[in-house]
């Protein structure tokens, strides 16, 4: 795996390059579609790739473990084969679905236990325990076993969890140097900044996780409570410390305005379930603003969906026959909400990089700013 910088833009941070994996090669910046148990939920893989135009999705830890089972993922040969998605992976380590089981899980140093929602099952995982299971799952790039820290955590917790992070990282790393991938192609793993809302914390992670001279680097523990302007003050200290030869991932993030902050602050990855799940609610986000597709303005609107939009559904459909489709609870509904915000996502992203690449992202972003964030 190999991180080309490609161009930093003059006006502001926002940077363009080339993340290569042993699955193809990465446009950054670069938003993820989430798919928690190896499915973009109401999205089929040729949607993906061909009207989505998504280059890597996600897959999760804790769920894929517990569903299908590593049984199933192996004999399948992993991931990629068993979901038939041929382009990078990345898997989100479970550190956050654990730790959002507050009433069913145990942590001590040496792992967390923790009970399955599905049938209330006793697992535990520790931090080589989760290299193990997503060497099994197989993706390209692997998150280290953290703890993801409330947003309205006090300072001497989130000092303590930031600290525990630190010590599960380097049994991360020292299991990984133990073991080997499963399929015939490289794995790397991303550590994780922790350090919640404390610039003082959040850098002592940063110059942590540095230090360890990963493939990649991801900011954790954001966009879960604190105040939007906390989070880009965060992500701005973090950028100051992790090198700019590598990517930069912020977890979980977020709007489409979050998204074009954090790019202008330096961030390369995104992933958010925000596009599907806002979506099947009948919400779309779009170039020009968002709008929800219930309204009674909509009924009598035989317009496309979005004239100029990114997905082939955009001039496909009507914006009535969308609202037909959502009064009426049809999951057609869900389906075309979802592919048209995804790809507006990644188009959003890919946007970013021509512009990064022109020289004029901060003067594009400020207009396209006020564009997504209008109510139509």
């Amino acid at each position: 795996m190999k991180f080309d910088l490609i161009h930093t833009d003059s006006n502001s941070k926002a940077r363009a390059g080339v993340l290569t994996t042993g699955h193809g090669e990465i446009m950054t910046p670069i938003f993820m579609p989430v798919g928690t148990v190896g499915s973009v939920k109401g999205v089929q893989i040729p949607h993906l790739k061909n009207d989505i135009k998504a280059q890597i999705i996600l897959g999760n830890t804790y769920h894929l473990y517990l569903r299908p089972g590593l049984d199933t993922l192996e004999k399948a040969g992993g991931l990629h084969k068993f979901n038939a998605w041929d382009r990078p992976i990345l898997t989100d380590s479970g550190g956050f679905q654990v730790f959002s089981l507050k009433d069913i899980r145990k942590m001590s140093e040496e792992g967390v236990e923790f009970r399955s929602h599905i049938d209330g099952s006793k697992h535990f995982f520790s931090p080589e325990r989760v290299m193990d299971i997503e060497r099994s799952i197989g993706a390209d790039i692997i998150m280290a076993f953290d703890e993801c820290t409330p947003g309205t955590a006090d300072y001497d917790y989130a000092r303590k969890s930031m600290e525990r992070t630190h010590r599960w990282l380097d049994r991360c790393i020292g299991r990984l140097k133990e073991t080997e991938p499963k399929y015939g192609y490289e794995q790397q793993l991303f550590p994780i900044v922790q350090g919640c809302v404390y610039p003082d914390l959040r850098r002592q992670s940063a110059e942590f996780i540095a230090s360890k001279e990963a493939a990649g680097n991801a900011i954790g523990g954001l966009a879960v409570g604190e105040p939007a302007e906390k989070m880009y003050e965060m992500i701005e200290v973090v950028n100051e410390i992790l090198p700019t030869d590598k990517p930069r991932y912020l977890m979980g993030v977020g709007t489409p305005a979050n998204i074009l902050e954090a790019i202008e602050r330096g961030v390369d990855m995104f992933d958010c379930v925000m596009p599907t799940r806002n979506g099947r609610n009948a919400m779309l986000f779009t170039k020009h603003g968002i709008m929800n597709m219930r309204n009674e303005k909509w009924k009598y609107d035989f317009s496309p969906i979005e004239e100029d939009g990114a997905s082939f559904v955009d001039t496909l459909y009507s914006k009535a026959y969308l609202r037909h489709l959502f009064i009426a609870q049809e999951l057609l509904a869900l389906e075309i909400a979802s592919i048209h915000n995804l790809a507006f996502y990644v188009w959003l992203t890919q946007e970013a990089r021509k512009h990064i690449l022109a020289d004029d992202y901060a003067a594009w972003k400020k207009n396209m700013l006020q564009e997504v964030t209008r109510r139509l």
